[in-house]
């Protein structure tokens, strides 16, 4: 089984004014981790090969992804980095501001590639305006482009009706959850869809008869499978992983190709039937 990855990692433009940006598909989630843990993680992921990293203020660890950044030794500008922001921060362009200028301290970096609302926490009625804060601060060189995290249709709608494209909507996407309606939302839009918990939580998922089936053939593991699904599809792909063994193995995902009836066995796991698991905006967000 292929574990290394000697190609450039596959990425997609994204528009962002007058410029254009180029993100991985896959890159490595970074939550629950913090401190030491997660600055090792990052460290190993980056010599793996990984060119995108995420994290957020609500994650508590921008500072040890930062930290993991600039003593890799890699050009900044080889590396995106996500972060997002929380509801105390949305507002005009000044707060937003505040709140970004924070997070670049925490994690001792000049800029970020890709900064997001990370809930739209509609009952506070500011998340167009922090969105509309985002595409001014876009020019300053503290962020290279913006977007939006958890968005429903009706969230992403009310942006757009406000003149705004968002770059990414990054959501909760996984197989057996893949929120079809928010996808098809973002690429009306021409929005990409970004996914979190790609691969699920815990081993059920990866666990599935088609999966492994799938796997078996290609011989794969049955993660990388999925994250093959996901990139396949032209969604970007944010798989957590401290272990560098998995890491490398998530990552190499560019080698090999689903076919339609091995894609299409994969959709009909999704039984969009939200649970406990799977957070509804309207209702939770921070």
């Amino acid at each position: 089984m292929v574990t290394q990855v000697s190609a450039p990692l596959s990425g997609t433009n994204i528009p962002t004014g007058d410029a254009t940006v180029r993100i991985p598909l896959l890159g490595l989630g970074t939550w629950p981790m913090t401190g030491t843990e997660c600055t090792e993680a990052v460290s190993t992921a980056l010599e793996a090969g990984y060119r995108h990293l995420d994290t957020a203020e609500n994650y508590r660890n921008e500072d040890a992804v930062g930290r993991a950044v600039v003593g890799s030794g890699i050009d900044r500008s080889e590396v995106f980095v996500t972060s997002k922001f929380n509801r105390e921060w949305h507002g005009p362009a000044e707060s937003v501001r505040a709140g970004l200028e924070a997070a670049l301290e925490r994690a001792g970096l000049e800029y970020f590639d890709l900064y997001l609302v990370h809930w739209p926490n509609p009952e506070h009625g500011r998340y167009v305006q922090a969105c509309e804060a985002l595409a001014e601060l876009t020019g300053t060189g503290l962020i290279r482009s913006w977007g939006v995290s958890n968005f429903k249709p009706a969230h992403l709608q009310a942006v757009l009706e406000a003149g705004l494209v968002p770059a990414v909507n990054q959501i909760h996407c996984q197989p057996v959850f893949a929120q079809p309606a928010v996808q098809e939302a973002d690429a009306a839009a021409g929005v990409l869809t970004a996914a979190y918990t790609p691969l699920g939580r815990g081993r059920e998922l990866l666990e599935q008869p088609a999966i492994a089936r799938i796997a078996s053939r290609l011989d794969r593991t049955p993660a990388q499978v999925v994250l093959r699904w996901h990139v396949q599809q032209g969604r970007i792909a944010l798989p957590k992983s401290a272990d560098p063994q998995r890491q490398r193995e998530n990552l190499d995902v560019f080698s090999f190709e689903l076919t339609a009836e091995d894609l299409a066995a994969v959709d009909a796991l999704d039984s969009a039937t939200p649970s406990d698991t799977f957070l509804d905006a309207d209702e939770f967000g921070h």
